[in-house]
């Protein structure tokens, strides 16, 4: 039989493609598909293939005793599978059967409780009704109290009526009072099962094997969105695929369903959170039907408003001797400078330098906004807030690189001598940050007690600004905690500010995309 091209039917194929490894003809090498292709005579093919079959049929011949030493092994693995498979069957068995008695008892245990107190009030209330149908007429105390009336002999009548007249008297009372002698509500014999239904839903195969992962609070975080990382205790990473759960957390309510995410990495990023709320976050890892056991519950706080994202602006005004920005503008230093360096030996005792300002390069016109940074432990002082459009100018206006000692600038709520006249709405507000502390404005607080005044600076932090209530809170933005609040007046539009003085850095806090996860995984 003689093969033709597929492609060129009136040609036959003569020459083999190395690259498709398929017969080509003439025609597909010099303008068909297989045109820079490396190809070769059919020939050589041949012989090339019938050589490498050759040895590949010889090497299994060879092998033969090996290949029936696998097929016995793999048929005794056959009657060990189902050997195992059958006892495993039984155990669980055995483990259902256990639950269905206890269950059976706690079910025989409540119904015994349940007949015990109905036939006890049943027979309560009979009691009741009988005394209650004594007293009807002709029958019972009524009865006899009527043909006591008709005795005549007034020695006999007296003293039968004297007994009598008690025992009425004490059915009027209880007519006049009527109580059920017992209840008919049940409601203290209801039983509740959700938690233990939630158990049971979650029961499920457990290996030993199988390690607990454990969720990096360090890791995970919440910002614009969340990111929850995790890993395994052990070196080696037993589990094929993760579960991450999270819901809402209310310690109120405790029927919050769980969401529920399958993730094949040991991190994921969540959107579409609620602000300002806690969540409630667990893993488990599943390896086919067996799955570890949940991992504890990680309690994360959302900011108090959506996240407000901005750069450094670079066009502000700064002055860029001492102020350093990182090409993404996401990074802020500040440095001597040239100018002081060069007069350094002027310098004998000491000089007192200015605060360098810079601000966000968007502005807030309207509503609600957080937003998050870190600034370096090594900082000698930052000043950190938000300051409207109108007082921008001031900030940027006669800076020097040596002044006296008075402070020349504008600095916010706890500079110099405005605390003596502070308004408590102005069109800034800045607090201020060094050695490792955060310091409440002296007007928030009785200037007398310092103490009060000096926190410890959060390793992030944050700032909320409410422009329509006309509100700023500064926060530790880790735990998403208020340290302080205050009035700011809104009347334009207002920007992130921040000022540094000495060395001192500030880094913006990195919104958390999908992309996130990728570059934490390359570091």
């Amino acid at each position: 039989q003689i093969l033709m091209c597929p492609e060129h039917e009136m040609e036959r194929v003569n020459m083999y493609c190395e690259i498709c490894r398929r017969p080509v003809c003439h025609l597909c090498k010099l303008g068909g598909s297989h045109a820079n292709h490396r190809v070769t005579t059919m020939s050589t093919a041949y012989k090339t293939l019938k050589e490498k079959l050759s040895k590949d049929i010889e090497y299994l011949i060879s092998k033969e005793s090996q290949v029936k030493a696998h097929i016995s092994q793999l048929g005794l693995l056959m009657k060990e599978t189902e050997c195992n498979g059958e006892r495993a069957k039984e155990e669980a068995s055995q483990s259902f059967e256990k639950l269905i008695n206890v269950l059976e008892e706690k079910k025989s245990a409540a119904l015994r409780a349940i007949e015990v107190s109905k036939n006890l009030r049943l027979d309560k209330l009979k009691t009741q009704a009988e005394e209650y149908q004594g007293l009807l007429e002709n029958s019972g105390l009524v009865g006899y109290a009527q043909e006591v009336l008709k005795e005549t002999d007034q020695s006999c009548f007296v003293q039968t009526a004297k007994q009598l007249h008690v025992r009425i008297q004490k059915a009027t009372e209880s007519l006049k009072s009527f109580r059920p002698a017992a209840e008919t509500s049940f409601e203290d014999f209801v039983v509740d099962t959700a938690k233990q239904e939630e158990v049971i839903g979650d029961l499920s195969f457990y290996s030993n094997g199988l390690e607990i992962p454990e969720i990096n609070e360090e890791q995970s975080r919440i910002y614009n969105k969340a990111v929850i990382s995790w890993e395994s205790p052990g070196k080696t990473d037993s589990a094929d695929i993760y579960v991450l759960e999270y819901r809402k957390f209310n310690r109120e309510e405790e029927s919050v369903m769980w969401q529920e995410i399958e993730v094949c990495s040991k991190s994921k990023v969540i959107s579409d959170l609620d602000d300002d709320s806690s969540y409630a976050f667990r893993v488990r890892g599943y390896k086919g039907s067996i799955c570890s056991p949940w991992s504890k519950e990680v309690i994360l706080h959302t900011p108090p408003a959506p996240v407000f994202s901005f750069l450094f602006d670079d066009k502000c005004g700064y002055n860029s001797e001492r102020l350093l920005l990182n090409p993404r503008r996401t990074t802020v230093e500040s440095r001597a400078g040239f100018p002081l360096l060069l007069g350094a030996e002027r310098i004998q005792v000491g000089c007192y330098t200015t605060l360098d300002y810079i601000i966000g390069d968007t502005g807030i016109a309207k509503g609600k906004h957080f937003w998050a940074f870190h600034v370096e432990a090594y900082s000698y002082l930052v000043k950190v807030g938000v300051v409207s459009s109108a007082k921008i100018q001031k900030l940027f206006h006669n800076t020097h690189d040596v002044t006296s000692p008075r402070y020349e600038q504008d600095s916010g709520h706890d500079s110099g001598s405005e605390d003596a006249c502070f308004d408590s709405s102005q069109p800034f507000t800045l607090v201020t940050l060094g050695m490792k502390k955060f310091f409440i404005p002296k007007a928030a607080a009785d200037p007398k007690d310092t103490a009060s005044r000096v926190l410890p600076q959060p390793s992030c932090l944050g700032i909320c600004l409410d422009f329509d209530n006309g509100k700023v809170g500064f926060y530790d933005a880790g735990r998403m905690k208020c340290l302080y609040e205050c009035e700011v007046d809104c009347s334009g539009i207002m920007y992130p500010a921040f000022a540094l003085m000495g060395s001192a850095a500030i880094h913006l806090e990195e919104a958390i995309t999908t992309k996130y996860l990728e570059y934490q995984d390359d570091l």
